[in-house]
């Protein structure tokens, strides 16, 4: 159970309950768990982010397979089970191999990863652990995806940052019908 109560029109203040009944309305739903429920405790916190959240996951110049292998390393540098048990899946169906994905969950040795891979995790794993990147990481980024998709990329690891960071904060718990294995933490 998470460490806050599920939220409710009530439990939001009152200067916010446009914001949350618009969230709602888009949602057609209080969401019950992930990043939704406890940042709809501030309504318009949650529409903004959640819709950059949902802008990045799936309409930026990036690939799909990128996109949730960045999605990933977000997870899995943030020690986050929630994150990682809703984006695995749908890594592997967009193209990722098992084995990497395993090997990144597990922090072993990748198995052959494509260039753009590698380049993605190299630049993710520099940033996460040491808040930088070389300029050998961000030239081989900007080389695969361009400035552009590098921007994309950056702020997509970051919003996931913040997404995982709400989530173990708030003590999201896995659902009951997970598929993937939990990270070892």
């Amino acid at each position: 159970m998470a460490r806050t109560p599920a939220v409710t029109r009530e439990s939001v203040q009152e200067r916010e309950r446009e914001a949350f009944d618009a969230f709602v309305a888009a949602r057609g739903e209080i969401p019950a768990t992930g990043p939704g429920s406890v940042m709809l405790n501030a309504p318009e916190v949650a529409q903004r982010a959640l819709g950059l959240a949902a802008y990045l996951r799936t309409e930026t110049s990036l690939s799909p397979r990128i996109r949730e292998l960045a999605m990933l390393l977000a997870a899995r540098e943030n020690d986050c089970q929630f994150i990682w048990n809703a984006h695995a899946p749908p890594a592997r169906r967009d193209g990722l191999r098992d084995e990497l994905v395993d090997a990144l969950r597990d922090r072993k040795e990748l198995p052959n990863p494509a260039d753009d891979e590698l380049a993605v995790i190299n630049y993710g794993r520099e940033f996460f652990r040491t808040r930088r990147v070389s300029q050998e990481s961000f030239d081989a980024v900007v080389s695969h995806f361009g400035v552009n998709g590098a921007t994309e990329l950056t702020t997509l690891m970051g919003c996931y940052a913040m997404l995982a960071f709400n989530v173990n904060a708030f003590g999201v718990e896995l659902p009951d019908d997970r598929t993937e294995e939990a990270l070892p933490i």
